[in-house]
């Protein structure tokens, strides 16, 4: 059950980020054990100005192309699991969109379910279903 905000650059026609949310949730779904159908994104488009990051911290060089994939998720994946999926999205975004690796940036976060409610003002409680 992750929710990930996406946030890209002003200027990105809509078919690219279609394609960027179609990429993120095949390496989801591949790679995390993330069911077909539980796809919640957010796509946050930016400034330049609002986008403030360094071009080389911990990385080759990052240019406008950056995006930064903020992903919340209520099961926690092997460290495996979290490798082959950052492989893939970065290799799926160069191969697709022609965005370089050191164009990505993947943060994880890890919670409880307990800490979810899907609808209705109840607490997600997977023992019950």
């Amino acid at each position: 059950m992750p929710f990930t905000r996406i946030t890209v650059r002003e200027g990105m026609s809509e078919a690219t980020l279609q394609q960027i949310s179609d990429i993120l949730h095949r390496a989801l779904t591949q790679e995390f054990s993330v069911p077909e159908k539980d796809r919640f994104q957010v796509i946050e488009v930016l400034a330049a100005q609002r986008r403030i990051y360094d071009a080389h911290y911990l990385s080759g060089t990052r240019n406008d192309d950056f995006i930064l994939f903020h992903i919340v998720a209520g099961k926690p994946r092997t460290r495996e699991q979290k490798q082959r999926f950052y492989a893939f999205l970065s290799e799926q975004l160069k191969v697709s969109l022609k965005i370089h690796p050191d164009n990505v940036m993947v943060i994880i976060q890890f919670n409880r379910a307990e800490e979810w409610s899907f609808s209705g003002g109840i607490m997600y409680c997977p023992e019950a279903l």
